[in-house]
């Protein structure tokens, strides 16, 4: 099995990645904007795990980037996690701020998929990572759930488009323990209501992992489109 993880050398990726490998990935290839050193560390993790290990580096929607992927050659899995946006109210934010979250977040799904989907072998499966702010109006979080719900509806099209052969899919975290959260200027909010959900904790890395880990394996032949969402039952209570 070859996996691709974009935004795998922290984090969610991180987990997502090394999730695969002690799976029995063959191969997993990771996607890292800028930090050499993180994606070291991760693919040394990877190796140690029994996978070979790949790295690109850039950004996600570069040309070069998209051409690197496309040389990977045939995935069985392709994960989006890589993410990035502008935090800050509405009515402070850019166009440029908007260009930068929404090519990073959404459109980078559909470049990926043009690159990869046509080799990929029947059976494949596309998942993208998304959060709650996609359907829930979240403080400064205005571009970034935009383009969230962006990414969630341009999965529902590829579940038909690129069906039967493919799967395509989105796991939805709730407040997820990371160095992400170190850009809110409400962190400490953050993790305080993300903990008091009815599970009692925050969502960790490898609960996401978990999740898309079940979305690529053969139990979820019949699941397409769907966005799974990871909370501990956060977004339940009105």
């Amino acid at each position: 099995m070859h996996v691709f993880v974009t935004g795998g050398s922290r984090g969610i990726g991180r987990a997502i990645a090394l999730r695969f490998a002690r799976d029995g990935a063959d191969r997993v290839t990771i996607g890292y904007l800028r930090n050499d050193e993180a994606a070291e560390a991760t693919a040394e993790e990877l190796r140690t795990a029994g996978a070979e290990t790949g790295l690109i580096r850039g950004n996600v929607t570069s040309d070069r980037v998209l051409d690197e992927v496309a040389a990977l050659g045939p995935l069985d899995v392709l994960v989006h996690n890589a993410a990035t946006g502008v935090v800050r109210p509405a009515l402070e934010t850019d166009d440029k701020h908007w260009d930068w979250t929404m090519n990073a977040n959404a459109r980078a799904l559909l470049s990926l998929a043009r690159v990869t989907a046509p080799q990929m072998p029947s059976g494949a499966s596309i998942v993208a990572i998304s959060s709650l702010g996609s359907q829930r109006v979240l403080d400064n979080y205005v571009l970034v759930g935009t383009s969230k719900a962006a990414l969630e509806a341009l999965v529902r099209y590829l579940a038909v488009e690129l069906a039967p052969g493919n799967r395509v899919n989105a796991v939805s975290g709730g407040v997820v323990e990371t160095g992400a959260l170190e850009h809110f200027p409400n962190k400490g909010e953050m993790l305080r209501v993300g903990g008091a959900n009815p599970a009692g904790r925050l969502v960790s890395p490898d609960d996401m992992a978990g999740a898309v880990a079940f979305l690529c394996s053969s139990d979820a032949e019949m699941v397409r489109g769907h966005v799974l969402v990871v909370d501990g039952g956060f977004s339940l209570p009105v």
